[in-house]
């Protein structure tokens, strides 16, 4: 069924239109100060958005910038850029943060986690030192690909799961291929990207204890932020599992909006951290990231802040879904995997005329494509370049 734009909001009546064009624009990091995160910004003509330069809804980032307490630590940090940075003291305060939010005392040591130049280091970190020759690597399909990259480089062995019909990781086919492998890594990102989605805690706690002992399990919570609102989410950092060989990665790129500052870490077994670090960058961090990832675990309200903007962001962008018949999977993320039902390679190149840059295709999914969120008069525009295209088809 096709319908074009004018007899689609005829249809729907004005509440959609409204929805779709008026919706107030909300406080973006510029004008936090006036209006706040929790506030509103004015939509009169002065506070119109004007895109000068290509909208970016192709980067997992926080669309409402830093803590304030971050931004100061990194101009404070700028008197200490002659001076080598000491990576223990991030590694100190994620072990005092986590044992604090843990509720069972000191149970993290600062030996049992491993920073990085982002998260994408400690993959790299990872791939070097659990794969290699004569070693594989099981992952979803599709996923976050840059463990897949940094295997292949060093001749590992890659098998890749299709995803299940409700796009959780296929955990027990990950279990299948590891029989008859001596070793190597299984990769769960989760929520995962580009899909959003979740595997749930209970399935992944029945099945982890069944991989052989010579892999390693690494699990990504690169948006675990953003998961807080699912009964079947809980953090493998926040819950530990008594598996030794689970490996829990983390950012700060995301929700902590650091991502041009670099800093990832990741929590597992002290015994396993060592052989971790034998991979590990000399001085990878910055004084300035390490200060800014530190000042902002300092400033939770912050996070807590954007999550819930964020949460708002997906709700309405769910809501422009509905309105225009599409479909999108169910996201616990700061992106939605948009059904664009047609080949997606389409929409990218409409979208890159009207000054986008989107998502690379998803190859197992020809007709999804992963849309970042943007601030409100970001995905303001983004619909108004999606109305542009007049009739579409639609799902029923």
């Amino acid at each position: 069924m096709k319908l074009n734009r004018r007899s689609l909001l005829k249809q729907l009546g004005a509440s959609a239109a409204a929805s779709a064009l008026l919706t107030p624009a909300r406080a973006t990091s510029e004008t936090a100060g006036t209006a706040g995160l929790d506030g509103h910004a004015s939509t009169s003509a002065n506070n119109v958005a004007k895109f000068d330069k290509p909208i970016h809804l192709d980067r997992n980032e926080n669309a409402y910038g830093a803590s304030e307490k971050a931004i100061t630590a990194i101009q404070q940090s700028a008197s200490r850029v002659s001076h080598y940075q000491d990576g223990n003291v991030l590694e100190n305060t994620l072990a005092s943060h986590h044992s604090d939010r843990s509720g069972k005392g000191d149970w993290l040591r600062p030996e049992q986690i491993v920073v990085g130049c982002g998260s994408s280091d400690i993959l790299r970190m990872a791939a070097y030192a659990f794969l290699g020759t004569g070693k594989t690597l099981i992952q979803a399909t599709p996923t976050c690909n840059l463990l897949l990259s940094y295997a292949k480089q060093n001749g590992t062995k890659v098998v890749e799961i299709p995803l299940r019909k409700d796009y959780a990781h296929d955990l027990d086919a990950m279990l299948q291929h590891t029989q008859g492998q001596d070793s190597g890594l299984v990769y769960i990102c989760n929520p995962n990207t580009p899909t959003g989605t979740l595997t749930a805690r209970n399935y992944l706690e029945a099945l982890l204890p069944k991989f052989p002992p010579g892999f390693h399990l690494l699990i990504d919570e690169a948006y675990h932020e953003y998961a807080g609102g699912s009964g079947a989410y809980a953090s493998f950092v926040d819950r530990p599992s008594e598996n030794s060989r689970v490996i829990v990665s983390r950012t700060f790129s995301a929700a902590h909006g650091l991502a041009g500052a670099r800093v990832g870490y990741a929590v597992m077994s002290a015994e396993t951290a060592v052989v971790m670090t034998k991979a590990s960058l000399p001085y990878a961090l910055s004084q300035a990231g390490i200060s800014a990832a530190s000042a902002s675990l300092s400033d939770p309200q912050h996070v807590q802040r954007c999550a819930k903007r964020n949460f708002d962001d997906r709700q309405e962008f769910m809501n422009q879904v509905n309105a225009r018949m599409l479909r999108a999977l169910d996201s616990h993320a700061n992106f939605v995997c948009l059904n664009v039902m047609r080949p997606a390679a389409e929409i990218t190149e409409h979208y890159a005329k009207n000054n986008f840059v989107l998502a690379p295709l998803i190859p197992s999914m020809p007709n999804y494509l992963r849309i970042s969120l943007g601030t409100p008069e970001e995905m303001h525009e983004f619909w108004r370049v999606w109305d542009l295209l007049g009739s579409h088809p639609m799902s029923m």
